[in-house]
């Protein structure tokens, strides 16, 4: 590939060392502004160190310093004119022309890019074409582009006509170093100053000698190629060759019609003949002849069946323009080539040269179709035009999509978006993946715009198909994220709305269409505009949960409301009849019937409205009810078993009661009045009917023979003297069951009867054997009087005893004073109490505490007898009178305190009550 400004920097270099030339050139460059170089003198210092002629009159084309121009050297300028006038004149026409070849220099340079295709050997150049591709940004052009070959015999001027026409660079051939090969192989290179972007190809030239007379086939080759290549096809052929029946252009024609028939192509070619070195002959009449001549061979060339009676117009349109020469007329030659330039123009417009765009390549596709091209050339395949224009579509914008499916991978939006979504919901997610998808779809779409529609939007739906499938995990977990969060805010609005009071089903039903719509307004946001993708799987996913979390709540909240009034029923319910059964009468099941029937009646209807706010079937709310009114009849029930599993004890507690207590619930003491056997007879018949209450369930108000049974085999003497002689068979609690009493409703079967009362009487026994030998003792205690006849005897015996005494009063207040002293030892020493527990411990108790007795008492003698003497010193002499009248009366008080009052062993006082009641 050429670089930009070649063709000026070589010319430079190549310049003379003649002052008037380095003059020229300095001028030259200044006037230009030297746009290449640091200065106009290191210009011109290049150009001194070069001897090489270059005339002015000549254009330069071409890089290659054969190619040119010549400028004449001093000595040749001097000896042309011999006056000073016309060398000065000469010196401006030099720097005038000088100016303008540099000028067409630069501005061919700018712009101007070439590079080979294919190398003479028949080798694609794939590296060259992309670079080419890329310098002259070649794929942004879509279809807007044209391409143009020329093809012609070798040295016919073909790198000189494209350098002239397009202002390309390609290398021309030097006519002083003999006519030879110039190009080889095909060369392509930009047009400069074309619009709309224009390609064009220099073949290599046909019937040259080096590649001899029967070396035809990369004529071929190339011939062909150009044919699906381009649009246009300049012929180049010289026109002393029209007419003639061997010239040489009828070999080249042959060959491009023959090629033709190997292309299925659905779009005419323009074929361009130019005609070089014009005579005088008018273009009129040589076109008649060179079309007839056209038409001649294409009527000879072999054609398929299909195409036997084709026209030449159905395949190509045929264009003529004549040139004159180059060397002999070169202004004209330049003028005629300008006006031909403008036909290329707008060259792709309707009725324009390349007007027909069928089956056109895309830009972008271009280097892949030419390549895919020579390829099947190569092989000696037939060129099948469509179907490689869909096989480079495919290609290429399969391609195209890779490379936007690998930059969509690359694009730090996107991979933040899809790192973000793994923790958390991203706001705005549809929008913004919708965003970038449509960015890369878009610029796939701009890139492939040209491309076979068909192919063009397959692929267009497999690029769509592979980002969304990338995108689609992103998706998934966005919608994951919604729906967990929107089903721990459901979950918290419903226990929210539950505590607030709010009935079950409304708040499950509001807040369930409320987070629903959420989750709708969520996935919404949330969805991507290319993808038809359905969120119901997961919208239905959360239904489910939340059905499932109110369906839990919904049993959590019925177990816990059940659980609540069977806690108020088992409260109120448990007490009150355990305080009935301990109290065992003939009501006890009647007021545990009420009580169960006003308790259940009070929870059913609690239970019932509060059931009301769940908005449940009417047959589980029943079941529920009656459930609860059978866990009330449980709680009795239950009770009642665990009150009879506890009925001797209940039974010994009674009998205790009853036996041991009054009427007036105080300690019963034996005092030897009360009777012992009815008493007893009592209690066991009030114990007996505390088991006969427990014997069984009666929630049903039925009647029942328990209690009459039980007394009659448990209570009747003479029952239960008949039942031991009787047989077993004949006994009423040798059963198992109790009559018109079903099993279920037995706690105590008659069998268990009979061994807890035979329990109960012998743990009884000993309370009413000690109650009995408790009233004997008292008895024994308080009976002091002796016998009757004792009595008889002491009378007859001690009458002389007792007149004696009635007639002295002193011995009877001898023995006044010795009952005093004797009542109060009895009271001191508790001689009665001492004597309980025997009469041997009764002696040696008196014997310990008697000494001490008598001694407190005198003590207590002597202190009474100094205060009362203190007392009467202090007296007035007026009251001694008095206290002479009343000194026995103390005397006798002091006597009887002392007598009445003594102190124990531990210090503890007692009193007489008799010696209280004579103080008062």
């Amino acid at each position: 590939m050429q670089g930009q400004n070649s063709n000026f920097l070589l010319l430079v270099k190549l310049l003379p060392a003649s002052c008037e030339v380095f003059e020229n050139l300095a001028f030259t460059l200044h006037y230009l502004g030297a746009r290449t170089f640091k200065s106009s003198f290191e210009i011109a210092a290049t150009a001194a160190s070069s001897a090489v002629k270059i005339d002015f009159l000549s254009q330069p084309v071409s890089s290659n310093s054969s190619a040119l121009p010549r400028i004449p050297t001093s000595s040749s300028s001097s000896s042309s004119s011999s006056s000073s006038s016309s060398s000065s004149a000469l010196r401006l026409s030099n720097r005038r022309r000088l100016i303008q070849t540099l000028a067409f220099l630069m501005d061919n340079s700018d712009g101007c890019c070439s590079t080979q295709l294919i190398d003479g050997n028949g080798t694609f150049n794939v590296s060259g074409i992309e670079n080419f591709m890329k310098e002259v940004k070649l794929a942004e052009c879509g279809l807007s582009y044209a391409v143009v070959s020329i093809m012609g015999p070798q040295s016919s001027g073909k790198s000189t006509l494209l350098n002239h026409l397009f202002h390309t660079n390609f290398r021309e051939m030097d006519a002083f170093k003999g006519r030879s090969q110039t190009t080889k192989g095909i060369w392509m290179a930009r047009c400069v100053g074309i619009e709309p972007f224009t390609l064009v190809m220099d073949l290599e030239g046909t019937d040259g000698r080096e590649r001899g007379e029967d070396d035809t086939a990369f004529e071929k080759q190339s011939a062909l190629f150009a044919l699906a290549v381009s649009d246009i096809v300049l012929i180049n052929m010289w026109c002393h060759d029209i007419g003639r029946e061997q010239a040489a252009n009828k070999p080249l024609l042959k060959t491009v019609f023959q090629v033709m028939m190997r292309l299925f192509s659905p779009r005419k070619t323009t074929l361009m003949f130019v005609i070089r070195d014009k005579t005088r002959t008018p273009l009129e009449n040589l076109e008649p002849v060179l079309r007839e001549d056209i038409q001649k061979i294409w009527d000879s060339v072999p054609k398929p069946k299909a195409h036997k009676e084709t026209p030449l117009s159905e395949f190509f349109n045929v264009e003529v323009v004549a040139l004159s020469s180059f060397e002999e007329k070169e202004e004209q030659f330049k003028e005629q080539v300008a006006n031909l330039r403008q036909r290329f123009f707008h060259s792709i417009a309707p009725g324009g040269l390349a007007g027909d765009r069928r089956a056109v390549v895309p830009a972008s596709g271009f280097s892949f179709s030419a390549q895919q091209i020579w390829k099947i050339i190569k092989e000696n395949k037939d060129l099948d035009l469509p179907a490689h224009k869909v096989m480079v579509a495919t290609v290429r914008c399969e391609e195209i999509s890779n490379e936007k499916c690998g930059s969509f991978l690359e694009n730090e939006e996107w991979r933040d978006l899809e790192e973000t979504v793994q923790s958390h919901p991203v706001p705005r997610f549809g929008k913004k993946l919708s965003s970038i998808i449509d960015t890369y779809l878009s610029e796939y779409d701009a890139e492939a715009t040209y491309f076979d529609e068909g192919v063009r939007t397959g692929k267009r739906k497999q690029l769509e198909e592979k980002l969304l499938q990338l995108v689609q995990p992103a998706y998934q977990l966005m919608l994951g994220h919604i729906r967990s969060g929107t089903l721990e805010r459901f979950k918290e609005a419903f226990n929210d709305a539950l505590n607030g009071g709010k009935g079950f089903a409304m708040a499950a039903r509001h807040c369930t269409e409320t987070f629903i719509s959420q989750f709708d307004e969520a996935c919404a946001d949330a969805i991507i505009d290319q993808a038809n993708w359905d969120s119901s799987k997961v919208r239905d996913k959360l239904r489910r949960d939340i059905d499932a979390h109110v369906a839990t709540v919904r049993t959590a909240k019925l177990s816990e409301l059940t659980t609540t009034y069977e806690t108020k029923l088992n409260e109120a319910l448990s007490g009150p009849v355990e305080a009935l059964l301990d109290g065992a009468t003939d009501d006890t099941w009647p007021a545990i019937r009420k009580l169960l029937q006003r308790e259940t009646e009070t929870a059913v209807f609690g239970f019932s409205s509060a059931l009301s706010g769940f908005e449940m079937d009417e047959q589980i709310k029943v079941k529920m009810l009656l459930k609860l009114e059978d866990y009330a009849r449980g709680v009795v029930e239950s009770k009642t078993k665990e009150e009879a599993g506890r009925v001797l004890i209940r039974m010994k507690d009674r009998f205790s009661t009853l036996f041991s207590h009054d009427s007036d619930s105080m300690p019963r003491v034996w005092t030897g009045k009360e009777d012992i056997r009815a008493i007893t007879k009592t209690a066991r018949s009030s114990s007996l009917k505390l088991l006969s209450v427990m014997a069984a369930i009666r929630l049903d108000d039925e009647a029942d023979n328990i209690e009459k049974t039980l007394s009659l085999a448990l209570m009747d003497s003479k029952g239960g003297a008949s039942t031991n002689k009787s047989s077993t068979s004949l006994d009423p609690l040798a059963s198992s069951t109790w009559d018109e009493v079903p099993p279920t409703k037995t706690l105590i079967t008659p069998v268990q009867c009979k061994s807890l009362w035979r329990q109960f009487k012998t743990e009884t026994e000993y309370t009413v054997t000690q109650a009995i030998a408790a009233q004997e003792a008292s008895k024994r205690n308080n009976n002091w009087l002796p016998p009757p006849w004792a009595i008889v005897a002491l009378i007859v015996l001690g009458f002389n005893e007792f007149m004696t005494l009635l007639r002295n009063p002193l011995y009877i207040g001898i023995i006044f004073v010795g009952f005093l002293l004797v009542k109060a030892l009895w009271v001191q020493l508790d001689i009665s109490g001492e004597f309980r527990n025997g009469a041997l411990p009764g002696l040696l108790s008196l014997s310990t505490k008697f000494l001490p007795t008598i001694m407190n008492i005198l003590r207590r003698l002597a202190e009474e007898g100094q205060k009362h003497a203190n007392t009467n010193t202090q007296q007035n002499p007026a009251l001694a009178s008095n206290s002479s009248r009343r000194g026995a009366n103390e005397y006798s008080g002091v006597s009887s305190t002392a007598s009445s009052e003594v102190t124990s062993e531990n210090g503890t006082e007692y009193s007489s009550p008799l010696g209280h009641d004579k103080m008062n």
